[in-house]
């Protein structure tokens, strides 16, 4: 067996090797999309194959697979037979079951893991929690693609790195900010932002009032206003529905 990666090549029966030269695919094979990984894993392991992959500025996505259309309708057809059993049905409940458990758990040790961190004095610990909340609903869903699903680093980095991003998108003027495309500017910008969520958390930590014009609060405050108002509207459509 012989795995080759390289990305889309210029016209459909081709792709393209690192070196930037172009190869047409053997006759005879197909383009397995992505998105199937026990077929994907079972025609691997079948015979040769090209696998495709497009790099989109930092990050790397999956293209699909060529192989020989025989092998991969055969183990498509194979697989189909193995997945109408109902030993099979009963192996995929089980194993949905235990990813969701995995899944509860590991958004509580987060949500524990940024309470931590924040390390807020106890007069605001119902802030904490909020604002714990808020952060791993947005960062922990599997698939989400964001810091708090990498296991290269320690949870409480994760954490860390988690809630200055929050508050970067939702606390300071980010989102609406022209930043000049120069080499590391994006970068200078993060960093000088991330100090500035750090004071403010700081404010937190040391106790003492803090004014509602804090613009954490506000952006806690408008997250509630946002999910009241989804629940209105929730309900608004029930009604009309019935």
């Amino acid at each position: 067996m012989d795995e080759k990666t390289f990305a889309p090549g210029p016209t459909p029966n081709t792709v393209r090797a690192a070196d930037g030269s172009v190869h047409p695919v053997p006759d005879g094979w197909a383009l397995l999309p992505p998105g199937d990984a026990g077929l994907t894993r079972r025609v691997k392991a079948a015979g040769d194959h090209f696998v495709v992959q497009e790099k989109v500025r930092r990050r790397t996505f999956s293209r699909g697979m060529w192989a020989a259309a025989e092998t991969i309708d055969r183990i498509r057809a194979e697989l189909e037979a193995e997945r109408s059993t109902e030993g099979y049905a009963r192996k995929k409940e089980a194993a949905s079951r235990r990813r969701e458990q995995a899944q509860a758990e590991y958004v509580e040790d987060f949500h524990g893991a940024v309470v931590a961190f924040l390390d807020f004095h106890a007069d605001h610990a119902e802030l904490a929690d909020r604002l714990a909340r808020a952060v791993a609903d947005h960062a922990t869903p599997v698939g989400s693609g964001t810091v708090a699903r990498t296991e290269r680093i320690p949870i409480e980095q994760r954490a860390e790195a988690a809630v200055i991003a929050w508050m970067r998108h939702r606390t300071t003027g980010y989102d609406g900010m022209t930043i000049p495309r120069v080499k590391g500017k994006r970068r200078e910008v993060r960093r000088m932002l991330a100090r500035r969520s750090q004071e403010l958390l700081q404010q937190y930590r040391c106790g003492g009032p803090v004014g509602d014009d804090c613009p954490l609060r506000r952006a806690l405050a408008d997250g509630v206003r946002s999910e009241m108002m989804e629940g209105e509207a929730g309900e608004d459509d029930v009604g009309e529905g019935g």
